[in-house]
């Protein structure tokens, strides 16, 4: 296995639109593999495609303590969501910041799992939280965009200021 590099914000490739996946073989099951290796290390609880510079609809989440229950979602699409949270998210895209996002408290997604099989999934708190994240990653969405562009403005200028210094 190995570690990907994961783009930081505001890098333009984060709003590339993914792809669906259409071919399920040992390349994609590599690739999922990776990603999966690569949120772990870097201590996340989610990773999409789009975060790794690959535009295909993949995201692997995890949010166990024990980082031994590996959810992955092939060409997720959001069926029914109901209900608000609001919730202190993060990104591995842009390290080190959190904000307060609201989101929808319950959602109902159709997928695929890593063998092209088809599948749906009910989430609320914390998966479902996440689950909407990696998905706004799959349309090329950050999660601070959804944020004020005063606060967005003051993280690119923060994001810029560690870049500069090597960080």
């Amino acid at each position: 296995m190995a570690l990907l590099n994961i783009l930081k914000y505001p890098d333009p490739r984060l709003h590339k639109v993914a792809e669906p996946v259409t071919c399920f073989n040992e390349e994609l099951s590599s690739l999922i593999r990776n990603m999966a290796e690569t949120m772990y290390e870097s201590k996340g609880i989610g990773l999409a495609a789009t975060q790794v510079d690959i535009h295909q609809r993949i995201i692997v989440i995890d949010i166990s303590e024990e980082k031994n229950s590996l959810i992955t979602l092939v060409n997720p699409i959001l069926k029914n969501y109901s209900g608000h949270q609001e919730y202190d998210e993060g990104c591995l895209s842009v390290p080190g910041f959190f904000e307060t996002v609201k989101r929808y408290d319950l959602v109902s997604i159709d997928y695929q799992d890593e063998h092209g099989q088809a599948k749906s999934l009910t989430a609320d708190g914390l998966l479902s939280v996440c689950i909407q994240h990696e998905m706004d990653h799959l349309v090329g969405k950050v999660f601070v965009e959804k944020l004020s562009q005063l606060k967005q403005q003051r993280i690119k200028k923060k994001i810029s200021k560690l870049l500069r210094s090597g960080q």
